[in-house]
């Protein structure tokens, strides 16, 4: 398999995290690209242009970052990141959902911030920052209810905040979040999350 990525792509960095939690690297090609640049490799297989991208040895494309580590966990072994069915199963996607949902609004008010002075909306990059705030005042609580000590849910989530520290630095997301500061640092010293900090 070929997976394409950016090294600074939180999207990216959630897949290749969780490949290398279902110890799949010896399959896994790790092709790094430039999506701004509009690489034909990589829109010959994804026709948005976007990373991550993860091309199986058939041809087949399988994207966006959801679906691609999805897919990952059903390969592997060892305890699934996903569980299969019942309350768990949705308190996982949830916690998924909840880090998607800061990596979005990070990303966006990230792009909204680079536009030129004349077009830039601050009300607009407010709004995305209150939902980042909002959320992590909330993050903890999903995290303590998720099953096991590794789910979709953490790798979301962690890897949502490794972009908050790389973009938005100013938010300091950490101060009056103790428990989750003293999480993220845990979960932050693995190795899958060592290895693919932004470069």
């Amino acid at each position: 398999m070929q997976l394409f990525y950016s090294p600074t792509s939180p999207y990216a960095r959630k897949c290749r995290v969780v490949a290398r939690e279902r110890d799949l690297m010896a399959d896994v090609e790790e092709l790094a690209v430039v999506p701004n640049d509009d690489p034909p490799e990589l829109q010959r297989r994804n026709p948005l242009g976007k990373v991550p991208c993860l091309v199986l040895d058939d041809g087949a494309a399988i994207f966006d970052s959801p679906v691609i580590a999805e897919y990952l966990d059903g390969l592997g072994s060892g305890p699934a990141l996903i569980p299969a069915a019942g309350p768990a199963r949705f308190k996982v996607l949830v916690a998924a959902a909840l880090g998607q949902g800061v990596t979005d609004a990070a990303y966006l008010a990230t792009g909204e911030s680079r536009r030129p002075a004349d077009k830039r909306s601050q009300e607009v990059v407010d709004r995305y920052r209150a939902a980042m705030l909002r959320s992590v005042d909330h993050m903890m609580d999903h995290l303590n209810g998720l099953p096991g000590e590794l789910t979709m849910g953490h790798i979301a989530c962690g890897t949502a905040l490794g972009y908050l520290d790389l973009r938005h630095g100013d938010l300091k997301w950490r101060d009056g979040h103790d428990s989750l500061a003293a999480w993220f640092e845990e979960f932050n010293a693995r190795p899958s999350m060592q290895e693919t900090a932004p470069a």
